[in-house]
């Protein structure tokens, strides 16, 4: 009874204690909701840009795993993160509409905080540089890059900037550190012709295209700005997807980071790798996601300039057989500065298969009114271009025994002349691209992957012409794989002969077959030791030639009677030739006596201009570049000066002399000479 008299009269108090508890458990309650709303909240599809094509914020707080669980269970989505999982054989056949998506684990994800560099303190109160990016949101700073300008740092950067900029460097083959100050929407000249700009130059029914982005661990800013430039300056209707192809990579910025930035571009895919697979089989990758009637193929570290496409659709529009290239404009690799083309070049190779550049042959120049026209290229440089797909799958798309890259370029450009395509490089489409000095990339040892592709391509494409390939390496072909495909994809096209393709689309090119005399040329004086010796690379030229002793392997040399020295070259254009020990094994040794009385390697002739005998590029013109080699005194007879070629007393330097057939030094020895083919030649010139 007491309790229970207690318990009434405390009846208020209870009451009150019930209310307070279920006033605390509500609002605990409510409390926990709103914690889980703020942790997941809304996608953010709106970043924020300046109004001067800034930096577009890149850490935006996005809910990548709600995203893609969406994706997931939507089956498709424009947007879509894609593994490959398809074999690498055959030609580029259209997927089916549902494409594997790859599923995100939110434990696994990283932050998305981009790796970019930290602030550097100060240094004596100088070197001070604002954080990558952080200046174009700030009107007070500096804005870098615009309009192409280069991006100079300061010589007396901090210690930790100074490291940044050296892994930067490390990482990349560019600074990218000043990649990183430039904006991903930074403005560009526009470098076209104004006839190029002329209201209706283009066809109205352009087709749309899937312009396919290969990469390997590229620089967060330049990745970035290759998209960027390709939404921002591509009509909209044009572009029907962007994909990059990840080859790959490990660098954290290109996993979520990336896939939570490409959300908000519903043009953009990834296609990811599950191994290494090199340029070529990445390239076909992105082909077989590619949904658009035209692929046009990009590198990673590229910008696109304005009006970059309608030309390049236009043309295959016209003929679907034309494959098409731009003009590539070179982006320092040290300053980021953009530097446009005046003039157009065309693309050929060497008899060691490499690409290199010239100018427009004068018989193409006639073809044509205007110098903006496109012009017909024997060859492709191969990183950026565009091609109907259809087309491309008819060539045979790339070998695929081709490894990792090189090659791929030379054998796109032979069959597509060959086999009933056209080459054309579009002097109104011009493309930024940084170009390296060296690769960043480590590959597997052991393996000459370049040799190997060259070697088949050689084999299936050059008919007979390839042996001149096969001299320059020893004719050691190794195992070069399997071929009878690619002979039979020949054989099925009914493709034309090289010789077809070397005597109509590139005349220019010199063949060995027709030189007079090849091998070392050897100094007849002092020892007889001494060849003519230089590895005539572009920065030899307009240097003097040399002498080295003589090697016996071919390349650079021609050797004299005497010295047993051999003329000698490092290829430097505008360089001395030189002069070194023959060492009968080629390399900078090997030289050739053309018809036309150049002593020549490769595009790289003997010049004499009243000074120093230099290499410089063949002109065809004769002049300065014309020799006479009599077979009976040895000499070399320069045919403008009328001087004959010597060596000094020391055996270390090219001379021009008046002609003496007693001086020995004058004396010089062809290590192949056909004596039948200069008589011929002789009487054709008489």
């Amino acid at each position: 009874m007491k309790i229970a008299s207690y318990l009434y009269r405390r009846k208020s108090a209870l009451l009150k204690g019930l209310v307070l508890g279920c006033t605390v458990w509500l609002t605990v309650t409510v409390l926990l909701f709103m914690e889980d709303r703020r942790i997941s909240p809304a996608p953010n599809n709106n970043p924020t840009a300046d109004g001067d094509g800034g930096y577009q914020q890149q850490q935006q707080p996005i809910a990548a795993a709600q995203r893609m669980s969406a994706m997931a269970a939507a089956a498709v989505d424009e947007n879509q993160l894609l593994e490959d999982e398809f074999p690498l054989e055959g030609g580029v056949e259209q997927q089916p509409a549902v494409a594997v998506v790859r599923e995100q684990q939110q434990a696994a994800r990283t932050s998305s905080r981009r790796s970019q560099m930290a602030v550097g303190g100060l240094q004596n109160g100088e070197g001070v540089l604002p954080q990558p990016n952080s200046a174009l949101n700030d009107d007070s700073k500096t804005v870098y890059g615009e309009m192409g300008k280069p991006v100079v740092l300061p010589a007396n950067l901090t210690a930790e900037i100074k490291k940044l900029v050296d892994e930067g460097w490390k990482n990349n083959a560019f600074n990218q550190y000043a990649s990183d100050l430039i904006s991903v929407h930074r403005s560009l000249p526009d470098p076209r012709d104004e006839w190029c700009k002329k209201p209706g130059r283009y066809l109205d029914n352009l087709p749309q295209t899937s312009v396919v982005v290969c990469f390997h661990n590229e620089a967060w800013s330049v990745l970035l700005r290759t998209v960027h430039s390709i939404l921002d300056r591509s009509p909209e209707h044009l572009i029907r997807e962007i994909i990059l192809v990840d080859d790959f990579s490990d660098m954290p910025h290109l996993k979520t980071q990336l896939e939570e930035y490409v959300l908000n571009y519903p043009k953009v895919k990834i296609v990811r790798a599950k191994k290494r697979e090199g340029l070529i089989r990445a390239r076909l990758m992105g082909a077989r996601y590619a949904s658009a009637p035209v692929l046009t193929y990009l590198d990673s570290h590229c910008e696109c300039t304005e009006g970059w496409l309608e030309p390049l659709l236009d043309r295959i529009t016209r003929n679907h057989t034309t494959v098409v290239c731009p003009v590539i404009d070179p982006i320092n690799d040290e300053t980021l500065s953009y530097h446009p083309h005046r003039v157009t070049s065309v693309g050929g190779f060497n008899w060691k298969l490499m690409f290199n550049w010239h100018v427009v042959p004068e018989r193409e120049k006639k073809r044509h009114k205007n110098q903006a026209e496109p012009v017909w290229s024997p060859t492709m440089a191969g990183g950026l271009f565009a091609i109907d797909k259809k087309f491309f799958e008819r060539l045979g798309t790339y070998d695929s025994g081709f490894d990792i890259w090189g090659g791929e370029n030379l054998e796109l450009s032979f069959k597509t002349w060959m086999c009933g395509g056209t080459l054309e490089i579009v002097p109104c489409s011009h493309v930024g691209h940084i170009f390296r000095k060296r690769s960043p990339y480590k590959w597997r040892s052991g393996v000459n992957v370049l040799k190997k592709n060259s070697i088949r391509l050689a084999e299936v494409w050059m008919d007979d012409y390839s042996k001149y390939y096969y001299e320059r390496i020893g004719n050691d072909l190794g195992d070069f794989g399997d071929i009878m495909s690619r002979k039979e994809l020949r054989r099925k096209l009914k493709c034309k002969s090289f010789k077809w393709y070397l005597e109509n689309i590139y005349p220019e090119l010199f063949i060995p077959g027709d030189a007079v005399a090849s091998g070392e040329v050897r100094n007849l004086g002092y020892g007889n030791k001494t060849c003519l010796d230089s590895p005539a690379r572009k920065t030899d030229l307009n240097k003097p030639a040399g002498l080295y002793p003589c090697h016996k392997m071919g390349g650079n040399q021609i050797k004299n009677v005497v010295s047993n020295m051999c003329v000698d070259s490092k290829g430097d254009i505008n360089k001395p030739v030189d002069l070194w020990q023959c060492h009968q094994q080629g390399g900078n040794q090997y030289w050739m006596l053309s018809k036309m009385g150049e002593i020549r390697r490769d595009e790289s002739c003997l010049d004499y201009a009243g000074s120093d005998v230099i290499l410089y590029p063949c002109h065809g013109s004769k002049g300065n570049q014309y020799w006479n080699y009599n077979p009976h005194t040895k000499q070399l007879r320069h045919g403008s000066s009328k001087k004959c070629l010597a060596i000094s007393d020391t055996r270390e330097k090219l001379l021009m002399e008046e002609c003496d057939v007693m001086l020995s030094r004058q004396m010089w020895q062809f290590e192949n000479y056909n004596a039948t083919l200069a008589t011929e030649d002789s009487r054709m010139r008489h």
